[in-house]
């Protein structure tokens, strides 16, 4: 049914081409006919031409009215009317300077530069409606605003809130910004970049299974959010085109909408410092939030990996803190009580290190037990020199 639709539209466009054009070909060639046969002619050779083109561009023609079609339905829907309205406006603004040139006996003036017109003008106003979305939403709401004592008004928010927070990938693969929003101290309304949507979608796809189930978790904890709507979610639909990287694109965005990005991402978190832009690591409040260790204290952990220095074995802590302990490469995947020695608290995390307490107290044995041979040994060599001095 569609192809047939596809078929006719183009037999239609060949009746009225044939109807308006074929008569100027008719006199380049000198053929005279009566007039009602020439009308009658120039349309149905116009329509027979077009309807053998239909049948052989119908396919291409359903083809690329498909891709049109999803690409439509994936924008948003400020994205087709900002850029509908802006295109109309373009269209209007060259139409009024193309009636002075109409009027004008110039060949190329009065009737090509018209239509050079109108196609720069719609391109430039479907541009600037669709790049500059969010300068349009601003004029179309209002800010919140109240009175002070004067009857002034004044702005709600200050200079250290931002409505704002950007989420990134590695925010929504690590899901401990579900559990943060479910608590209700991160306000404003979250904001999920299309190309951070992108990358999340990459990385799901993937041919490694860790990738792939690293990318799913993320899709999962961004459903969670949008269901659950604990808090505001929106999606940006812009990109910054020349902006390869997406951490970049993330900063651009943060300084475009003033917003702050949420992430865990240490490297992410020092290059923004640079940037001027605020930034909300949740590696750092988990680290403010968790409690001390100090030396001295037993922990019971599993050696589940070998250090990086000889004899060393790493522990974790519930809530991820790395135990480096002392010759616990001889302790795999085995409990053992251990006793604190040190502690490093750097950026990107806290390290413990700590000791055996059995191996400890074994040494400790042993030395005793070597101190008392060593000790009848000696008395034995005494009694012998003694006994040899009265003989």
């Amino acid at each position: 049914m569609r192809k047939r639709i596809v078929v006719a539209i183009y037999v239609l466009v060949g009746a009225m081409v044939g109807f308006y054009y074929l008569p100027l070909l008719w006199d380049v060639l000198k053929l005279h006919f009566a007039l009602p046969l020439l009308v009658f002619l120039d349309i149905i050779i116009g329509a027979l031409i077009f309807w053998l083109l239909g049948l052989l561009l119908a396919k291409p023609t359903m083809r690329l009215l498909t891709q049109i079609e999803r690409e439509l339905t994936q924008k948003n829907p400020l994205y087709l009317i900002f850029g509908a309205l802006l295109t109309i406006l373009g269209l209007i603004l060259a139409v009024l300077i193309s009636i002075p040139l109409w009027q004008t006996n110039i060949p190329v003036v009065n009737n090509v530069l018209p239509i050079l017109l109108m196609l720069l003008f719609s391109y430039l106003g479907f541009r600037i409606g669709t790049t500059r979305i969010d300068e349009w939403r601003k004029l179309l709401t209002r800010k919140t605003q109240h009175s002070d004592d004067n009857g002034e008004m004044i702005d709600r928010h200050d200079a250290n809130y931002h409505h704002y927070k950007i989420l990134d990938t590695n925010i929504l693969i690590d899901g401990r910004i579900y559990d943060l929003v479910k608590t209700g101290f991160l306000e404003g309304t979250l904001l999920v970049p299309n190309f951070v949507l992108y990358e999340l979608q990459y990385i799901a796809d993937s041919g490694e299974s860790i990738k792939r189930v690293r990318g799913r978790r993320g899709l999962d904890i961004l459903n969670k959010l949008q269901s659950e709507k604990i808090v505001p979610i929106e999606m940006y639909d812009g990109d910054f085109e020349d902006i390869p990287e997406v951490d970049s694109k993330l900063i651009a965005l943060a300084k475009k909408v003033n917003g702050a990005i949420v992430t865990n991402d240490y490297n992410l978190n020092k290059v923004i410092q640079f940037q001027n832009v605020d930034v909300l690591n949740i590696n750092n409040l988990a680290k403010s939030l968790r409690p001390r260790v100090i030396p001295g204290e037993t922990l019971n952990v599993v050696v589940v990996k070998k250090g990086t220095e000889r004899q060393q074995g790493v522990a974790y802590l519930d809530d991820g803190t790395m135990v480096v302990v002392e010759d616990g490469r001889y302790f795999m995947n085995k409990p053992i009580e251990v006793e604190v020695t040190s502690a490093l608290q750097t950026d990107a995390g806290r390290m413990i290190f700590a000791r055996p307490l059995h191996s400890q107290r074994g040494i400790d044995e042993q030395s005793k037990t070597d101190d008392k041979s060593k000790g009848s040994d000696k008395s034995k060599d005494k009694g012998h020199a003694n006994n040899s001095k009265k003989k």
